[in-house]
């Protein structure tokens, strides 16, 4: 009978997937450790490649680039965020922040623009209502 190996659920060798979620939780100046603690974790592995290392550890410069690219991803989504909430009483926005929509739907009237009347119209509208008519049934 074949003996089963277990693995442990939480791998502790640096070419484990970093969690989104867990990053989140953690403050800016631990995401940047963590950050530079990767790049030097591919750094090393690039030099295992250039020496001649074994195809298994070649296979984990993807996974160490993928967790650099998720932890730049968090570090510029709660910084966004962050800025997001800075921006959110004032007058103007910064463009990167502003809704994109359409180039169209940005030049667009707004609703109160669209209901204003010219002087013109409201006299009109004054002199000439719309008039009533009684159905005879």
């Amino acid at each position: 009978m074949p003996s089963i190996r277990l693995r442990p659920l939480h791998s502790t060798r640096t070419n484990a997937v970093v969690k989104a979620y867990e990053l989140r939780n953690k403050n800016k100046a631990e995401l940047l450790k963590t950050l530079d603690e990767q790049k030097q974790h591919l750094a090393s592995l690039r030099v295992q490649k250039v020496a001649g290392g074994s195809a298994s550890r070649l296979h984990e410069i993807g996974t160490a680039r993928k967790n650099i690219a998720r932890t730049l991803t968090v570090i510029n989504q709660t910084q966004r965020e962050q800025l997001r909430l800075f921006y959110q009483k004032k007058k103007y926005i910064p463009l990167d922040l502003r809704v994109k929509k359409t180039r169209a739907m940005r030049r667009a009237l707004t609703p109160y623009e669209r209901k204003l009347k010219t002087v013109k119209q409201q006299k009109k509208l004054n002199h000439f209502p719309l008039r009533k008519y009684a159905v005879k049934a």
